[in-house]
């Protein structure tokens, strides 16, 4: 395989489990990466409900990931269809595709985290050579195999006053940059997996559009502050990450049950108002203990277009804030150029994978190889 500049695809399906976003993007070394084309596509529901159901045990596990497997590698496959179509490039011209795969179990403690994913599938049916199963070796290492993309944010948003890019997905990660340290990243706690939750049990839609929802209600302090208080995880240092492995339907119902009599006092969109200033909170927190000369947060992903959920930030975090947008980089798309990056760093044996981001035993080039 040819390496140094190539088309590279990025294809990433997040904890939020809506759908396929990616890129087809240029890439070349001390350069920023050019997009060349944009695609989303959702996830068909029958395949969605699958894939949050695979979250926790159940009936023939082993059998339904295998087919949901083969099934987001399809979407997967359609995806980069319409990304050459929409850039007018050969599959042939293509160096390799990085696919994330949809994680449903994230239990680095226990030594493992699993991807559904079928890369070979996605080989087959693109022609192109597809580096998958980006967390494995990093957990292999000792460390958490997560977050994955502060080597990509150094790369293209290093500056010369601390800064950090904050990514709300379905969990929020933040990456921290500072001239003379060392990259460090961890995620922060739930971004819009609890508050997708709310609201699609009390409303019927995927998510709170604008946080339209939660501008209806109000804020209540006093389930805030237990919600912030009575998770521990939320207190643990860096290195750490976590996912629905952990905030899902039964962490919020748990904490809200406590509250029972309490709760029937608040409307569902007080406690939707709740939720994303939880989400805002968690953030400010861990900026504010691991990184506070952070001057300004640059934010991406799907919450970064929650002007609700913006507003809260802003006012938590007490700093600047904006999306990447402004910097160059859409904020949607983001993660799957991410991907598209750790592809070619794969390619070309750069290292992604840091010690002091996952607290693994050392750097480690990240991925496996399936060719085209």
């Amino acid at each position: 395989m040819t390496t140094g500049a190539g088309l590279f695809i990025g294809l990433m399906s997040g904890t939020s489990t809506d759908g396929v976003d990616g890129v087809l993007a240029r890439i070349a070394p001390d350069s920023r990466p050019t997009v060349l084309a944009q695609a989303s596509l959702p996830f068909p529901d029958d395949l969605r409900q699958t894939l949050l159901a695979l979250n926790a045990p159940g009936h023939d596990e082993l059998g339904r990931a295998a087919l949901a497997s083969l099934a987001l590698a399809e979407c997967y496959a359609d995806t980069t269809r319409q990304l050459l179509a929409g850039a007018s490039v050969a599959a042939a011209d293509v160096t390799a595709i990085g696919a994330h795969g949809q994680t449903v179990r994230h239990r680095p403690d226990l030594g493992y985290t699993i991807q559904l994913n079928a890369p070979a599938l996605l080989a087959e049916r693109t022609g192109i050579s597809v580096v998958a199963d980006f967390r494995a070796r990093d957990v292999a290492a000792g460390g958490q195999g997560a977050p994955l993309v502060p080597a990509f944010h150094a790369a293209i948003f290093a500056a010369d006053a601390p800064r950090a890019v904050l990514n709300l997905g379905g969990i929020a990660n933040v990456t921290l940059l500072a001239p003379g340290r060392p990259v460090t990243g961890f995620d922060t706690g739930p971004a819009n997996m609890l508050l997708d939750e709310w609201c699609r049990r009390h409303t019927g839609q995927n998510y709170d559009h604008d946080g339209a929802y939660a501008a209806a209600g109000k804020v209540d302090a006093n389930i805030l502050e237990y919600l912030l208080a009575s998770e521990p995880w939320l207190a643990k240092r860096p290195p750490k990450s976590t996912g629905r492995d952990l905030f899902n339907a039964t962490w919020l119902d748990t904490r809200l049950n406590a509250w029972e009599g309490y709760c029937r006092r608040l409307t569902p969109q007080d406690i939707q108002a709740t939720l994303q200033r939880f989400t805002a909170r968690t953030v400010a927190q861990a900026i504010d203990r691991e990184a506070p000369d952070t001057q300004e947060v640059l934010v991406c992903g799907g919450g970064a277009r929650n002007s609700g959920l913006m507003r809260d930030l802003a006012e938590c975090l007490n700093r600047p804030i904006s999306t990447t947008d402004a910097h160059g980089v859409p904020a949607l798309s983001m993660e799957a150029l991410a991907f598209a990056w750790l592809a070619y760093a794969h390619v070309n044996r750069l290292p992604a994978g840091l010690p002091d981001v996952t607290g693994a035993c050392g750097p480690r080039v990240l991925g496996a190889l399936y060719p085209g």
